[in-house]
């Protein structure tokens, strides 16, 4: 089997309203159907920031009114694309506590890796129904917390 090790590199939206955060929902790869945060891949000479309010207008059709810079994160995330074929990508995340204009975003897909959006409770995410990416920045927004 031949295995591809790739590294990428995106900017991500965590916005939390009444124990509540606004995920996607994975429409395809290797994380299909979970969830996990709004946000992407920075494009050629694209400043993180940008990429950030780029991702939320795509994704959540929404307005950043307001993000900064909460943490960065890597973490695994591989992929058996196929009998012979597997992709081991790390992820690498830079997080942005973000604060969004609109109270409603958009529930239905952007046709480009999304089956839809939407805000859910924090306390109904499990290790299995979300990206390792999500999942990891819930244990970081426990851990921040007690602090």
């Amino acid at each position: 089997m031949r295995i591809v090790r790739k590294t990428f590199v995106g900017a991500y939206a965590v916005i939390i309203k009444d124990e509540k955060i606004a995920v996607i929902k994975k429409g395809y790869g290797a994380s299909k159907g979970k969830y996990d945060l709004p946000g992407g891949g920075i494009e050629h000479n694209e400043n993180p920031i940008d990429a950030l309010y780029r991702e939320c207008k795509e994704e959540l059709s929404a307005t950043v009114l307001k993000a900064k810079l909460w943490d960065a994160i890597s973490v695994p995330a591989d992929w058996q694309i196929s009998k012979d074929l597997q992709e081991d990508l790390q992820r690498i995340a830079i997080l942005y506590k973000t604060e969004i204009k609109e109270d409603r975003i958009r529930k239905s897909g952007d046709s480009i890796d999304s089956d839809g959006a939407s805000f859910v409770p924090i306390s109904k995410l499990t290790e299995e129904n979300t990206t390792s990416l999500l999942w990891h920045t819930l244990e970081k927004i426990k851990t921040k917390n007690k602090k």
